[in-house]
C-alpha cells in the first residue's frame, strides 16, 4: 500500500521507517482514513485503518465483509463507480469529493480524497486504496 501510494501520487503517505511492522501500525493509527478493496467484479473492503473502523461504525470483521460499493448510499454508487474507473485507468485521483454512509445510516461527506491503485512488486494491479482526512456528518 506504502510503495503503490508513492509510486502512483509521489509522495509517501507516512513517514517511512524502514521497519514494516512500526509502519503498518503508524498507517493503523493515523488520525486520517486509510481504506482499501481488492479487484473482484464487486470489491471487498480489505483494510480499513482504525479511524476507517470508527468512521464507518465497523468493526474489523464486518469491514473486511463488506463490499466497497455499500460504503455509499444507492444514488451515490454510480459516481463512486465512476470515480474507481477513472483512477484505474489513471494510477490516482487526488481531488475526490462525495457522500459516504456509515454501518449505521450516519451519513458524511468526504473532501480532497486521494484514490490510488494498488500493485504488486511486478505492477500488476491487486485493488485500490483511498485515503482522506475532510469530512464533515451531514
Amino acid at each position: 500500500m506504502l510503495n503503490s501510494f508513492r509510486h502512483f501520487v509521489g509522495r509517501e503517505l507516512i513517514e517511512r521507517t524502514g521497519d514494516a511492522e512500526a509502519e503498518a501500525q503508524l498507517v493503523f493509527e493515523a488520525p486520517f482514513v486509510v481504506v482499501s478493496h481488492g479487484t473482484q467484479d464487486d470489491p471487498i473492503l480489505n483494510y480499513g485503518n482504525r479511524t476507517a473502523l470508527t468512521l464507518w461504525e465497523m468493526d474489523i470483521p464486518t469491514l473486511t465483509s463488506t463490499p466497497s460499493r455499500l460504503t455509499a448510499e444507492p444514488m451515490h454508487r454510480d459516481e463512486r463507480a465512476q470515480l474507481m474507473t477513472r483512477a484505474a485507468r489513471d494510477g490516482f485521483v487526488d481531488d475526490y469529493r462525495g457522500i459516504r454512509i456509515s454501518s449505521s445510516g450516519k451519513r458524511f461527506l468526504i473532501e480532497q480524497a486521494i484514490i490510488w491503485n494498488l500493485i504488486d512488486p511486478e505492477g500488476q494491479r491487486v485493488g485500490q486504496a483511498a485515503t482522506f482526512s475532510h469530512w464533515k456528518p451531514l
